[in-house]
């Protein structure tokens, strides 16, 4: 057999391998919480002042990009801190990874500051305004807040 057929069995043997893998993966997505669904779920309880969530709703936002994420209600916003994973890059990268979320999940939102310390969103009109802010805090951890404005 010359070296194409090899090289081709190689690749299709390969892309056989990859794509059982990928359903292997796939079976356990419903595993891990969706960011978007996440993201989705606290804008939509601006309206009623976050008071329906729970700590555990920011999980699936959080849980991508770091652990030990601490969640809930104040002073009329839904806040979340967690703590970027070690293997997950820098801080910045992490803060750039949900802000990728928020951006792709939530398409109609306006994404007005981008820097290495703060992401920004906006949904809405001016005097009617859901705020998302990405920020780091002490400890280089994240902060998510959504706040109606």
């Amino acid at each position: 057999m010359n070296g194409f057929h090899t090289t081709r069995r190689r690749v299709g043997t390969a892309l056989l391998f990859a794509l059982s893998g990928g359903v292997a993966a796939a079976a356990h997505a419903d595993d891990v919480p969706s960011p978007c669904a996440a993201l989705k779920r606290i804008v939509a309880a601006r309206d009623s002042g976050f008071s329906r969530l729970t700590p555990s709703d920011g999980s699936g936002l959080a849980q991508p990009y770091g652990s030990d994420p601490h969640c809930g209600a104040v002073n009329g916003s839904f806040r979340c801190e967690w703590t970027p994973r070690p293997d997950g890059g820098s801080t910045t990268d992490a803060m750039e990874g949900v802000a990728a979320d928020i951006a792709s999940c939530l398409p109609e939102a306006t994404h007005d500051v981008n820097s290495p310390a703060r992401q920004h969103f906006y949904l809405g009109e001016r005097g009617n305004r859901t705020q998302i802010a990405v920020t780091t805090v002490a400890g280089g951890r994240i902060r998510l807040a959504v706040s109606g404005r």
